[in-house]
């Protein structure tokens, strides 16, 4: 029996590593609220693996997936959510953004929108994937992409060529999720007083 070439078997292997990936935004099958988090592995800005768990402690979290710093609409919402940061503190909440930016790229955001909260790499998509917010980017999109010089494997450092939807999690001190927020319309973001409410009702 001849065995065959492995050029002719890529393509169905790279179906098959991500047949559980939604084809499109409007397909994800987000985690609903009253699950357990979650607990990826991620890459924070300097490189470091770490786990959502660690990043979280014993602190209730506020867990926000967005495109990446190369979104207008994303920039825009990170902005927004600095706003919130002084009431969230105040009320014992941390605030993690997830992105599939790889850590270089979230240096740049933060720099840029001057951030002090946490920004962490899931460039692998091993998060969104967890909390079901992942989808796969088809060839007409990447073409649009492309023609606003945006280059989502350069950001990401990875060839899967996905994104998440905009979304946002509230997890309890337990590591329950309480609270969920999602869209695939990536200009449709949680607004700021929405989630402090949201937050506040806890």
């Amino acid at each position: 029996m001849k065995s065959i070439p492995l050029l002719l078997l890529l393509p169905f292997v790279f179906t098959a590593l991500f047949a559980d990936v939604a084809a499109d935004a409007a397909d994800v099958t987000v985690i609903k609220a009253g699950s357990e988090a979650p607990n990826p592995t991620l890459v924070t800005i300097d490189g470091t693996e770490t786990s959502l768990s660690e990043l979280r402690g014993t602190d209730p979290t506020v867990v926000v997936f967005y495109r990446g710093g190369w979104c207008p609409y994303c920039n825009t919402h990170l902005a927004s959510l600095q706003e919130t940061m002084p009431q969230l503190k105040e009320k014992g909440w941390k605030l993690i953004a997830l992105s599939p930016d790889k850590p270089e790229e979230l240096l740049k955001t933060v720099e840029k929108q001057k951030l002090d909260y946490t920004l962490v790499s899931d460039s692998k998509m091993v998060a969104a994937e967890a909390f079901g917010v992942a989808f796969q980017l088809q060839e007409p999109m990447l073409k649009m992409l492309k023609s606003y010089k945006i280059d989502v494997v350069a950001a990401s450092g990875e060839e899967h060529k996905q994104l998440p939807i905009p979304a946002v999690f509230l997890i309890d001190a337990e590591g329950k999720i309480t609270f969920v927020f999602s869209n695939p319309d990536y200009k449709t973001r949680l607004s700021s007083s929405e989630l402090l409410k949201a937050v506040s009702g806890m």
